[in-house]
């Protein structure tokens, strides 16, 4: 994890941020989103709803063990999964690291599935001398903004992370104009090789210094996106409501 420094320097609000649309291959396009008092934001992607499973690298560890002991075993399909937090070279994994190993519900490891049969066998034991328990409705949440706002401040209220719904969509309104892809290409972090990123606009460090566990690792999602900048915010200005300016 990179130490962490400033978030954002001091910006000109009149200049123009650039967008860029993943595409599966190629360069991507960039356009102009100009201020967002009057910019209309973009169709947003489809965000996967899943939990994903998460392993934080210690001392010793490799792609090939770590591979070995929480996936099926191919250290090239981690490395690919993870390569925006490894970097360019596989044999380089730093403690600290959180690695995506798996899904809860989009599917899961062999070790999961294995894990998961053995607790269902025995669930299914205990249901003989036990009535069933009808287990509570999942929160689903729109996939949109006010959806993705409600869903980070669900796991923001889980991890003790100061914000209200007001605070942040008055920031990313201002951030992004509510576009999910929105990268600013212009500004010195851009310059320094770290652009600012998805709704609340977070450079790469700030979003790996401050990424919050159960969320994606994808600066991109915009639940993940979301939950570390006001988990940045909260340590930096005490909450993310009281962010009215570049941050």
């Amino acid at each position: 994890m990179p130490a962490r420094g400033k978030h954002r320097r001091p910006r000109n609000s009149t200049l123009t941020r650039g967008i860029v649309a993943a595409g599966t291959g190629g360069a991507a396009l960039a356009l102009p989103l100009v201020g967002a008092t009057g910019a209309q934001a973009a169709t947003p992607n489809a965000v996967p709803q899943v939990s994903l499973v998460t392993y934080k690298v210690v001392e010793g560890d490799t792609l090939s063990k770590i591979a070995k002991n929480h996936t099926t075993g191919d250290w090239k399909k981690l490395y690919k999964a993870n390569r925006a937090v490894i970097g360019d070279d596989p044999a380089i994994i730093k403690p600290g690291l959180k690695l995506t190993v798996g899904t809860k519900n989009g599917g899961t490891s062999a070790k999961t599935a294995k894990a998961t049969t053995t607790a269902k066998a025995t669930t299914t034991a205990k249901a003989t001398t036990a009535s069933a328990v009808t287990p509570a409705s999942a929160t689903t949440y729109t996939n949109d903004l006010d959806g993705w706002i409600r869903q980070s401040l669900d796991v923001m209220a889980q991890q003790g992370i100061p914000g209200t719904y007001d605070g942040i969509y008055r920031n990313i309104i201002r951030e992004s104009s509510g576009n999910p892809q929105a990268m600013n290409n212009w500004d010195s972090n851009a310059v320094a090789g770290t652009p600012s990123k998805g709704l609340l606009q977070v450079i790469d460090p700030t979003f790996t210094a401050y990424h919050v566990t159960g969320t994606s690792l994808d600066p991109f999602d915009p639940v993940a996106n979301i939950t570390a900048a006001c988990n940045y915010a909260a340590a930096r200005y005490g909450s993310i409501d009281n962010v009215f300016g570049a941050y």
